[in-house]
């Protein structure tokens, strides 16, 4: 029964959210958005995968990363198609960018305000101009659009981004993502249709990977001895120059590396990483970037009761290895739970349901009975998770804990604002912090939760990573590293400063601040907060720190941090104002925004005719999801007629169940 009716709820997304199947060069009827899955028919004479192939190289000097992606498109066919892509990227990283090279032909793409660019690209296309489009889409999403590939044409694109390596608790990590994961949309309106059609983007059947080459090399130069360097999604290689500079390949390039992130760990030598001031001095305005390293974890004496609502995703993208992790993760999370705690388990996919009516203690036997309800999951159907939260918020508090609301998702949503609004309405009541699970996570779900929930954000890819997870989490919650954080500027004359306000630290990871700064750079900043009840306080003397040019990318990295605060990390509404602001900061720092576009367009008239074919780029489904995140198939069986039957069975069978299950809870 389990079985049948995790099919039931693929069935859901067939019958109701997308067509499953759809061959190349066809036209999309649905009004939804909505993946699909990619076969290669149609006319033969089309390229329907012209991404050849994609190179990666980073240069991580210190803390920052300077990146380099080179995507090659070829047209094999017969006829001329202009080819569309849908990549990721970290959400940190501050586009400023791209060349197009056709040939013994090379451009330098320009920026452009989002509706100029649009515009510039599609007169080219229509005058028969190779051109090639970079938009961005969400903070982690952007898509490239490339105009009259001719046939026996080799199209090469190359980008050029900056971002800051993360660090938490001594753990260095970068993180390259290859693969947008498909993303469910469910309903929307028709501007919200137009704005995400990226999500209409079709997938190779799991396991396929295509025929195309993904190549990543990472040169690290850290100035301080590296230690415990590890990558544990991808087998490498490493070549050590010295014990500060390590040069990173793929062991095998046969193993195809795009269907999952590249995640680079490294520690470095000593204990403590000094805290450190970085200036740029530039022609018109000057940047700098702070680092202040934390104090040691405190060790919490008097701890409040708590309350825990686990929301579990177990939607059709969670089926299988996804689902599996995240029940070992939420196992090890309520095993470690206090007697004085309580706790509640929220389940969600098209419909919602939950353990108890309220939060139960953390009972060994009310433990068990959330493992049981985890371990009847599946994994089918949509990702409603702003129904989920809604639900959530509903449920009545007890007034003398404090609580904490975790999501466990792979991300896989398309409108995040809804959720983050939410979230933000609601930040007095209660903590967020978010759990990505898989090899592909949306990372911008993941920290917009947490920052919008003044939470922390983790991924877990595997199910080994759990365990250790959960015993992070638990730690975190219990035991903020630092608290109550301001920073003053003494004689140090600095302006429009991002973050403006510095939230707790519930990890131990460095404080990071960039801003700008007029004068000579003299005067001390002075950072104070509390470590448990003990005042902490660091100081740093700027007129140590001498400006370099080789510091340009800070004003990259202000950049970003900007328009993240102007949007509010994704979960504010943009006025007039704030759009116009965010735009010119795009066009003054050279920058792809939600509002600028890079367009480089070659000036000679190559298809006359206009006859070009749209080609859709598919993409591999991440690694460990399942079809189920686009549908899956039934029996091979597409007929609606008999989808919407066992669609509605479904609903019935699933409701019967999980009210039976709550009830079992509830008196235990």
């Amino acid at each position: 029964m389990k079985r049948i009716i995790g099919w039931m709820l693929a069935v859901c997304m067939l019958a109701g959210y997308c067509p499953a199947v759809q061959a190349a060069g066809e036209e999309k009827e649905d009004v939804t958005l909505a993946p699909y899955f990619f076969i290669q028919e149609g006319d033969p004479s089309v390229d329907g995968l012209p991404l050849k192939g994609t190179s990666v190289r980073t240069n991580v000097n210190g803390v920052i990363a300077e990146t380099y992606v080179t995507q090659t498109y070829a047209n094999e066919g017969e006829r001329p198609i202009n080819a569309t892509y849908v990549f990721p990227a970290s959400t940190k990283v501050s586009v400023h960018g791209m060349t197009m090279e056709i040939g013994s032909q090379r451009i330098t793409a320009v920026i452009r305000e989002k509706e100029e660019a649009e515009q510039e690209f599609e007169e080219a296309k229509s005058e028969g101009k190779s051109a090639s489009l970079l938009e961005e889409k969400q903070s982690n999403v952007f898509t490239m659009d490339v105009a009259n590939i001719m046939p026996g044409d080799t199209v090469v694109i190359e980008l050029h981004y900056t971002e800051m390596i993360g660090c938490s608790e001594g753990v260095y990590e970068f993180v390259f993502p290859t693969v947008v994961g498909p993303r469910y949309a469910g309903v929307v309106d028709e501007e919200d249709a137009e704005e995400g059609d990226w999500v209409e983007t079709p997938y190779l059947q799991e396991g396929v990977t295509p025929d195309s080459s993904y190549d990543v090399t990472v040169n690290l130069s850290t100035g301080v001895p590296i230690e415990d360097l590890i990558c544990g999604t991808h087998d490498v290689d490493v070549e050590w120059k010295k014990n500060s500079e390590a040069k990173i390949t793929l062991a095998d390039p046969g193993d195809f590396a795009g269907n999952r992130d590249f995640i680079l760990r490294y520690r470095l030598a000593g204990e403590e990483v000094d805290s450190g001031l970085m200036l740029y001095e530039g022609e018109e305005e000057n940047y700098f970037l702070l680092t202040v390293q934390p104090p040691a974890r405190y060790e919490a004496k008097d701890i409040v009761p708590r309350e825990y609502i686990f929301v579990l995703d177990v939607s059709g993208s969670m089926n299988g290895y996804p689902l599996d992790t995240a029940r070992e993760l939420i196992r090890n999370m309520v095993k470690n739970l206090r007697s004085t705690d309580r706790f509640n388990l929220f389940l969600f996919s098209d419909i919602v349901s939950e353990m108890s009516l309220q939060s139960v203690p953390a009972t060994e036997e009310n433990v068990q009975c959330a493992l049981d309800l985890i371990d009847m999951q599946e994994g089918g159907g949509g990702t409603e998770l702003l129904a989920a939260l809604e639900e959530v918020l509903r449920t009545p508090a007890k007034n003398d804990a404090a609580r904490n609301v975790v999501v466990i998702t792979d991300g896989y949503i398309y409108d995040e604002g809804e959720i983050f609004e939410t979230i933000r309405d609601h930040l007095g009541e209660m903590s967020f912090f978010s759990f990505g699970i898989g090899s592909s996570v949306n990372r911008s779900l993941m920290e917009g939760i947490a920052n919008a929930g003044m939470g922390e954000a983790f991924v877990v890819t595997e199910e080994a990573e759990a365990k250790e997870t959960a015993r992070r989490f638990q730690t975190y919650i219990e035991a903020p590293v630092l608290t109550d954080i301001q920073v003053e500027f003494d004689g140090f004359d600095t302006y429009e400063t991002e973050p403006s306000h510095v939230p707790t630290l519930f990890a131990q990871k460095p404080v990071v601040l960039f801003g700008k700064w007029r004068g000579e750079p003299k005067g001390t900043i002075r950072i104070t907060g509390k470590t448990g009840s003990e005042a902490y306080a660091q100081e740093i003397q700027v007129s140590g720190t001498v400006p370099s040019e080789e510091n340009e990318a800070i004003r990259y990295l202000w950049a970003r941090k900007r328009i993240e605060t102007l949007t509010a990390y994704g979960f504010a509404t943009v006025d007039d104002q704030t759009k116009a602001e965010i735009t010119a900061i795009g066009l003054e720092h050279s920058m792809v925004t939600p509002y600028t576009s890079f367009v480089a367009v070659l000036d000679t008239v190559r298809n006359p005719e206009g006859d070009s074919m749209d080609v859709d780029q598919p993409s591999p489904l991440p690694e460990g999801v399942s079809g189920y995140a686009i549908g899956g198939y039934l029996f091979g069986a597409e007929p609606k007629d008999t989808l919407l039957v066992l669609l509605a069975l479904s609903v019935v069978c699933v409701n019967v169940r999980k009210r039976r299950r709550r009830k079992k809870c509830v008196q235990s």
